[in-house]
C-alpha cells in the first residue's frame, strides 16, 4: 500500500472513530429545531456524583450554568451579578451577618414549595458536604422566615457574593446524598430526563421554572474526549462543539466560529521556597534551589516572548497575561513587566550571580545549574504545548527545564519543589488571589503551589477580604500585587511567570443564536441558555 492510501486510510479512520464515539453517546441526527445538542468543554467534566451542587456540580473548582438548579443570585449580559431565587441582600456593619430576600414565587420540579429553608439547608449541607466547595467561613446558615436567610460568617469576606452566585439550591425536605445526582430536583430551566454514564445526559424544560421559559425544550449534553471534537463538528450532528488548540485555523462548513474571553491565564509555578529538607503532610518534598532565587523567576518573566506564545500556538485567539487576572476589575497594570527582553534577562541573571562559566548554554550559580523540571498535564493539548514553548524559550537565556508529563496527582505531589504549568480562571478573588497567593501550610492543597508568603501582601488581601465596601476591596486587591518591593505581581516577588490568557472557542451550527454573553465568563457558554435561539427551521 503506498503513503497516499495510507493517508487516506487514516482519515478515514479517524472520522470513523468520531461518528462511532457520537453514535455510542446517544447521538443522532434530531430534526427538531427546539432539541439542542452540546459537546461540553473539557472544563465541564461528567460529574462522577451525579448533577448535585453540594458536591461541585456547577460550582467549586469551576463555575458554570447547573442547568437543573438556579441560584440566589446570576450573572447578566454586562456581567454583573444580579438577583435570581434572591430579591435583594444586606451586610451587617461588622461584615459577617449577610441577610438575603428571596423570592416567594417559586415551586420546584417536584412541585414542592421553595423557601428561605430550603437555602439555609443547602449552605448549611453543603459546607459539611466533602467537595471543591470551600464554605469553611460560612459558620451557619438560618432561615428567619419563609423569604429571609442570615448566612453568619467566621470573618467578614467581601467575596461571599460569588458563593451566593454559584451554588445551586437543592430541596430541604426531599434531599437524599445518596440519590440525588442521579434523580436532582431543582428550581432552574431544565430537568435532568436520563444520564447514560459516560455518554451524555439529557435536560427537558422544567415547566415550573419561574423564569423565561427557554426555547430549546431539550439539551443534549455530550461528555467527549478532546480528540473528537473537530469531528464531531464535521458530523454536522452536534450544535455546539468546543474547539481544541489543533484546530483554531480550521473552519466547519455549516458552522460559525465563536470566540470569547474567560480570564484564561495559563502559566508556570515556581517553588518559592528553598529545599531545606522538609516535607508537606502528604511527605511531598518542599522547596527548589533554583526557583527560589528570585532572579530566576524575574528573569524568566523578562525574557519570555508571550505574544509568540499566542500566535505560535494558540494562532492568536490568546493574549499575553501577566498577573493571572489582567482582565479583571483588581488588576494592577503597574505590576506588570515588559517581556520578550532576552538581554535584560540575561542582565538579571548575571547580577544575581548566574554565569555559564562553563559554556555549556546554562548559567550556574555556586556550583548550581539554572535547571528545574517543569510538571504539565499531557491530555491537554495547549498546556503541553505552552510547557515545550516555555522550554525552548528558557533556553535561550541560560536556564533549562525539563518537561514531565504526568497526572494530576503527581503533579500535585511535585508543585511545592518542582515547576507547574496550572491555570487560573475564576473571577472570585478569593480564589484567584486570596487561595493563589496568601501565604499558608504546606497542606497539599493545589492552591499557592509554590508556598509563595508575603507578609506585606497578605496584609492587603486579609484587609480586602475583610471590607464591606467592593470598590475598596478591589483597589487592595490590585495593591497586594505590588507592595514595598515584593508583591505577587511579576513586578515583585514574580512567584509565578504567567504567560497567556487563552480564549474558549466553540463551533456554533449556524442559525444559533446565543444572545448577547456576559465577556470574561467564556468558560460557560450556556450561561444564558434561556436566551438562546434557532433562527431557521431546522435542526
Amino acid at each position: 500500500m503506498d503513503k497516499k492510501m495510507m493517508i487516506i486510510g487514516a482519515i478515514i479512520a479517524v472520522i470513523v472513530i468520531a461518528v462511532a464515539a457520537f453514535a455510542l453517546m446517544g447521538g443522532s441526527h434530531d430534526s427538531d429545531p427546539t432539541h439542542l445538542t452540546v459537546a461540553a468543554h473539557s472544563n465541564i467534566k461528567e460529574p462522577e456524583s451525579g448533577f448535585n451542587p453540594l458536591t461541585g456540580w456547577g460550582c467549586g473548582h469551576q463555575n458554570y450554568n447547573p442547568l437543573v438548579q438556579s441560584c440566589l443570585f446570576k450573572t447578566d449580559k454586562n456581567g454583573s451579578m444580579v438577583p435570581d431565587l434572591a430579591t435583594g441582600y444586606s451586610i451587617s456593619d461588622d461584615g459577617k451577618t449577610w441577610t438575603v430576600n428571596v423570592r416567594d414565587d417559586v415551586v420546584f420540579s417536584d412541585n414542592s414549595t421553595f423557601d428561605a429553608e430550603d437555602v439555609a439547608f443547602t449552605f448549611n449541607t453543603a459546607k459539611d458536604t466533602e467537595s471543591d466547595l470551600d464554605l469553611t467561613n460560612l459558620e451557619n446558615a438560618t432561615a428567619v422566615n419563609k423569604t429571609t436567610v442570615e448566612f453568619n460568617l467566621v470573618e467578614p469576606r467581601s467575596t461571599f457574593i460569588y458563593d451566593l452566585r454559584y451554588l445551586g439550591i437543592v430541596p430541604s425536605d426531599s434531599y437524599d446524598n445518596n440519590t440525588y445526582g442521579e434523580n436532582p430536583v431543582g428550581t432552574g430551566p431544565y430537568v435532568l430526563d436520563h444520564w447514560d454514564k459516560g455518554q451524555q445526559a439529557i435536560f427537558k424544560v422544567n415547566d415550573n421554572y419561574y423564569g423565561d421559559k427557554p426555547y430549546f425544550t431539550q439539551v443534549t449534553l455530550l461528555f467527549p474526549e478532546e480528540s473528537t471534537w473537530l469531528e464531531l463538528a464535521k458530523s454536522g450532528d452536534v450544535d455546539v462543539v468546543p474547539v481544541a488548540t489543533s484546530a483554531l485555523n480550521q473552519t466547519v462548513d455549516g458552522y460559525q466560529f465563536y470566540e470569547v474571553s474567560a480570564g484564561r491565564a495559563q502559566g508556570v509555578s515556581f517553588p518559592y521556597l528553598n529545599d531545606t529538607g522538609d516535607v508537606s503532610n502528604a511527605s511531598s518534598k518542599i522547596g527548589n534551589n533554583v526557583t527560589a532565587d528570585k532572579a530566576i523567576r524575574q528573569a524568566l518573566n523578562v525574557g519570555v516572548n508571550r505574544q509568540a506564545m499566542c500566535d505560535e500556538i494558540f494562532s492568536g485567539h490568546a493574549v499575553p497575561e501577566y498577573t493571572s487576572v489582567d482582565t479583571r476589575d483588581y488588576a494592577n497594570n503597574d505590576s506588570k513587566v515588559q517581556d520578550g527582553n532576552i538581554s535584560e534577562a540575561k542582565r538579571i541573571l548575571a547580577e544575581g550571580g548566574w554565569n555559564d562559566t562553563d559554556g555549556d548554554g546554562i548559567v550556574e550559580k555556586d556550583g548550581v545549574k539554572a535547571s528545574f523540571d517543569l510538571y504539565y498535564p499531557p491530555d491537554y493539548l495547549d498546556r503541553q504545548s505552552l510547557s515545550t514553548v516555555f522550554a525552548e524559550q528558557a533556553k535561550e537565556i541560560g536556564i533549562e527545564v525539563k518537561l514531565v508529563g504526568a497526572d494530576w496527582d503527581t503533579i500535585y505531589q511535585n508543585m511545592y519543589s518542582s515547576a507547574a504549568l496550572m491555570q487560573q480562571t475564576s473571577p472570585d478573588p478569593y480564589k484567584s488571589i486570596y487561595q493563589q497567593y496568601h501565604s499558608k501550610e504546606a497542606d497539599d492543597f493545589y492552591m499557592n503551589p509554590g508556598l509563595y508568603n508575603n507578609t506585606d501582601s497578605d496584609k492587603l488581601m486579609e484587609e480586602a477580604m475583610h471590607t464591606n465596601d467592593l470598590s475598596q476591596a478591589d483597589s487592595l486587591w490590585a495593591q497586594s500585587a505590588l507592595v514595598n518591593g515584593g508583591g505577587w505581581g511579576p513586578a515583585g516577588d514574580a512567584p509565578f511567570v504567567w504567560l497567556v490568557n487563552y480564549d474558549y472557542n466553540y463551533f456554533i451550527k449556524d442559525g444559533i443564536d446565543i444572545g448577547s454573553q456576559p465577556d470574561g465568563l467564556g468558560n460557560d457558554v450556556l450561561i444564558n441558555i434561556c436566551d438562546w435561539s434557532r433562527t431557521n427551521s431546522t435542526a
